[in-house]
């Protein structure tokens, strides 16, 4: 149960450096309440407190806006991120990629969160008998 605890944790976290992050980016707006939202959703998992159907819903809607805003080209955005060297935004290609796997991110957390919030459901469900 501490590694739970950790794990979401660590993620609360981490999400909001992600949003504190985002306070330049042109739709800023959107970005923080994504990794806000994250974050209070991770927050309350580390405390055992899981919300099943927000928790579903936001990984099955982060993980397709991850398969919409996907990268045509991982391997040129990671060499154009590598060529500048620094984090600015170049190209709206980059900057699409870059939201794109931050909704991966978010998207396979919450979606750890909804497995472990089921895991959780299904352990205080009351035992029936088999006959």
């Amino acid at each position: 149960m501490k590694l739970i605890r950790g794990f979401f944790g660590f993620w609360c976290l981490a999400f909001l450096l992600f949003s504190y992050w985002q306070f330049n980016d042109p739709d800023a707006w959107l970005w923080i309440l994504i990794y806000g939202f994250s974050a209070v959703m991770c927050g309350f998992a580390a405390f055992g407190i899981y919300h099943k159907s927000l928790v579903t819903t936001s990984a099955v809607l982060f993980l397709f806006g991850f398969a919409l805003l996907y990268p045509s080209s991982v391997s040129e955005w990671i060499t154009q991120e590598w060529a500048q060297k620094d984090l600015s935004m170049k190209t709206n290609a980059m900057e699409q990629a870059r939201e794109s796997f931050g909704l991966l991110i978010a998207g396979v957390v919450m979606a750890l969160a909804a497995a472990a919030s089921w895991r959780k459901h299904d352990q205080n469900a009351p035992a029936t008998a088999v006959r």
